[in-house]
This record gives C-alpha cells, sequence and structure tokens, in this order.
C-alpha cells in the first residue's frame, strides 16, 4: 500500500509539473497573438507558417477584449471586460465585475503581472517610448483614461473624458491620446506628455474608437451612425466624413497602399477605400466572416489579417489582388490582434 500510495504521488506530481511546463511557450518567431472574447484566452499563430502554434490562459479572466503590443515586443496588454462587447459598445460602464489588465510575455506567454481595476476597460495602450501604459475606465456618467507606470504599474495619473468610454488610442507619432466617448458622440484629444485636454470633437453616434495612420489622420468608427471621421492629427479637426451604410467593427489604414480599410460587422466583409480627387472612394470588398471586427497589416504590405468574431476565425488576406488567401479557426468570438514582427 505504501509503495502503491508513493507512485501515486509520484505521477500525480509528475503530471502537475509536466502540465505547468508544456504551458510555457517558445516563441521566438514572428507571431500574432488573437484575443477569443468568449473563449478567454490568447491564441497565437507563427506568421511563418500561419499556423495556430499555441494558447495561452487568463487566469479565469472572462471576456478579454483587444491586445496592445509594448513598444520593446516584450509584452502584450490585454484588457479584462468581464461583459460581452460583441453586439456593440455603448451603454457599458455600470457594472462591478472583475475588470482587469493582463500582460503576458511574448516569448514565454506567461502573465506578467495583471492590474485591478474599478471600471470596464475596453482596451490598454504603451506609450510610444514603453513607459506609460494608458486604460480607459468606462462609466456611465464620468469615463476615465488611468495612466500607469510600467517600470511598477503604479498610477501616476487620471484625465477625466466623457461618458461611456471605449477605445483609447496614440496617434503614430505619438503626441496625442484619443478617447472615444461612446455615449458622448465626441473624441477627446489629450496631450500625451502633460495630460492636459486639448480639445473634445463632436463626431458621429456611438465612436468605438479613434484608430491611427500613418498619413497623419485618425480614424473613428461611429457604429450607430454607420459612419467614419477622419480626424487631422495636426490641426485637431475632422476633415472627412465618410458615409458607409454599414455599422464600422475598426478601421485601419495601410500605408504601403495607401487604402483604408474598414470591417463591415453586419455583413462580414472588410470594404477599402482609396482617395479619389480628394475623397474617399469605395475599391472593393471581401468576404471574410461573420461579425468581421479587427484589422492588422504586416510590415511589409502583403498580408492583412481581419478578425471574424461571429465565425470564430482568422482569416488572411493578400495585399496585391485582395484576395483571401485562409482562414483559421481561433476560438470562440476573437475580436482583438497585435502582431509582433
Amino acid at each position: 500500500m505504501k509503495l502503491t500510495h508513493f507512485l501515486g504521488i509520484f505521477l500525480l506530481l509528475s503530471a502537475v509539473f509536466s502540465c505547468k511546463k508544456s504551458e510555457q511557450l517558445n516563441i521566438d518567431y514572428p507571431a500574432a497573438f488573437v484575443v477569443n472574447g468568449a473563449s478567454n484566452n490568447v491564441v497565437v499563430i507563427d506568421l511563418n507558417t500561419d499556423l495556430k502554434t499555441g494558447t495561452l490562459g487568463l487566469d479565469g479572466a472572462t471576456f478579454p477584449h483587444h491586445v496592445y503590443l509594448s513598444p520593446d515586443k516584450s509584452q502584450i496588454a490585454v484588457a479584462i471586460t468581464s461583459t460581452d462587447l460583441s453586439a456593440g459598445h455603448g451603454g457599458h460602464g455600470t457594472g462591478t465585475a472583475a475588470y482587469q489588465v493582463i500582460i503576458l510575455d511574448t516569448k514565454t506567454g506567461e502573465i506578467h503581472h495583471s492590474i485591478a481595476l474599478d471600471k470596464l476597460p475596453h482596451n490598454a495602450a504603451y506609450s510610444p517610448d514603453g513607459k506609460e501604459l494608458w486604460v480607459g475606465q468606462a462609466d456611465a456618467a464620468q469615463s476615465k483614461i488611468l495612466v500607469f507606470n510600467t517600470s511598477d504599474f503604479s498610477q501616476k495619473a487620471s484625465i477625466n473624458v466623457g461618458k461611456g468610454l471605449s477605445e483609447t488610442t496614440f496617434s503614430v507619432d505619438g503626441t496625442k491620446v484619443y478617447a472615444a466617448n461612446t455615449d458622448d458622440n465626441t473624441i477627446t484629444i489629450i496631450k500625451a506628455t502633460d495630460k492636459s485636454i486639448l480639445t473634445t470633437l463632436p463626431v458621429g453616434t456611438a465612436p468605438v474608437g479613434a484608430w491611427p495612420a500613418e498619413n497623419g489622420k485618425m480614424y473613428a468608427d461611429n457604429e450607430t451612425s454607420k459612419t467614419v471621421s477622419e480626424i487631422d492629427v495636426a490641426t485637431n479637426a475632422i476633415t472627412a466624413t465618410i458615409n458607409l451604410g454599414f455599422k464600422p467593427g475598426y478601421v485601419a489604414y495601410s500605408d504601403h497602399h495607401a487604402e483604408l480599410w474598414v470591417s463591415d460587422a453586419d455583413n462580414g466583409k472588410v470594404v477599402y477605400f482609396k482617395l479619389v480627387a480628394g475623397k474617399w472612394t469605395k475599391e472593393g470588398e471581401i468576404s471574410t466572416g461573420a461579425d468581421a471586427h479587427a484589422i492588422a497589416f504586416n510590415a511589409d504590405g502583403t498580408k492583412a489579417f481581419v478578425t471574424n468574431q461571429g465565425a470564430g476565425t482568422l482569416s488572411i488576406i493578400k495585399m496585391s489582388d485582395h484576395t483571401k488567401i485562409k482562414d483559421i479557426a481561433v476560438g470562440d468570438m476573437p475580436n482583438g490582434i497585435a502582431l509582433n514582427l
């Protein structure tokens, strides 16, 4: 009996240590990190082979939403919303769920740190120098952005913005931060260095995010009015409004092809536009999957990646002819994506 008992303990411990060892990955290749909002994990895709190579757990956290890569590429930050945002982003910010931001190591996939929060965070964005992490706190009455030092994740600032804050994003040059006040129908523009508010712009109805572009603009996707507002970073002025006719899920600009891509959440597509005689004009569309959402481009502009929340897939698209290369089954309700190239 004693020998049997000893062998049982030995086998149990062996299984435990074996399991722990297998959870640590060696991500030494260009990778895509895809957040699954209902599977409650992050899937790793090897961009050399376009194959799924691992799954990162989130320690029981639910409804992760969007992921951002640190400038030194050592970490990703995942916002934990504990809320299903797939039907839309408005009207959130009154719950008391277990909100947090989880920081993961991009090489091992292990949890590096977690930040407990009082309010719902839609995302967590690193400053261009990597020294700060900006986290929105949605509230129906008064939303805030909390700024943390990445050296020890202590809080250093709090900035009041509008109602029902969704995404918090940086301009490409890193000088300004944009808060999408979904319930106010506005974008608050903040000076990154001193955290002062420069202006608050009225945009369309229910803006979700102001997405950065290398052409010196930001593009706010307005869910309810089904439009995109173009904001000039230098002047803080709205310089164009694109009428879509569908609910946008995300906006991304391809600098290599001078194309503006908008995911069509209503019809499972991405629609791409080009400037023709100074006006954004629809050039074509690509079917990806139900509830098309986030869009990312690789570094050389040869491929695009689109998460499809309803289909549970990641679509890979060839940029030269706008054809779909393949779909990868990634999990339940994939939303955010970050490319570590």
